[in-house]
């Protein structure tokens, strides 16, 4: 195996690769109405989903300590999803459900800090330290991703993409699932692939 493959591999196995398990009647069904919410931004602005009716939004679950969101930032894939579709009109919400009491969390100006060095292009970026609004989209991955169609519905949740791996170098073969749904939806017709097994880092959600 090359050596950045193997780092790679001792990343995503140090990064609990596997899906932590949430009760099924936490999760937001496809094909359902999104779960409203509020959320302050790192700015401490008020966000609402109910603020964003009549336009897609696409949901980021994010932890920038997580080999798998370093993944898609430090190639560039996710904030070239951020820029094209912000572009046409959708609204983009990265989210942090990061516990507080994690070594993990940052706080919002160092998360702040992190993303915009990454340069970042996405609407907002919120903080969701007790992790209610992760926990009603059954959220359980960093990254885990949600596409929500103008009249309010659920059309895609899953993962970013078909490669699950930790290693920058599968991104240009994968098959970009978000962008495949925003794509179709976008265009006014069905998702043909509206839900994915998510991949990446566990949620480090608070206790409770």
């Amino acid at each position: 195996m090359h050596p950045s493959r193997r780092r790679f591999a001792l990343q995503a196995a140090a990064a609990a690769f596997l899906l932590p398990g949430l009760p099924a009647a936490l999760a937001a069904g496809v094909g359902q109405p999104a779960p409203a919410f509020e959320l302050l931004d790192v700015g401490g602005k008020p966000v609402k989903l109910a603020d964003h009716l009549g336009k897609h939004v696409v949901l980021e679950w994010t932890n920038p300590s997580c080999p798998f969101v370093q993944k898609h930032y430090g190639s560039s894939n996710m904030q070239a999803l951020q820029k094209d579709f912000t572009a046409r009109g959708v609204v983009w919400l990265s989210i942090s459900s990061t516990a507080p009491s994690h070594v993990d969390y940052l706080a919002p100006a160092a998360l702040t800090a992190k993303y915009k060095a990454w340069g970042a292009s996405s609407s907002a970026l919120l903080m969701d330290d007790s992790g209610r609004v992760g926990r009603a989209y059954g959220a359980r991955t960093t990254p885990h991703m949600f596409v929500i169609d103008p009249k309010g519905v659920l059309v895609y949740a899953g993962a970013i993409d078909d490669k699950r791996s930790a290693d920058p170098a599968d991104v240009a073969s994968a098959k970009n699932l978000v962008r495949a749904a925003l794509g179709e939806s976008l265009a006014g017709r069905p998702v043909s692939t509206p839900s994915s097994a998510p991949y990446g880092c566990s949620v480090k959600y608070a206790a409770g």
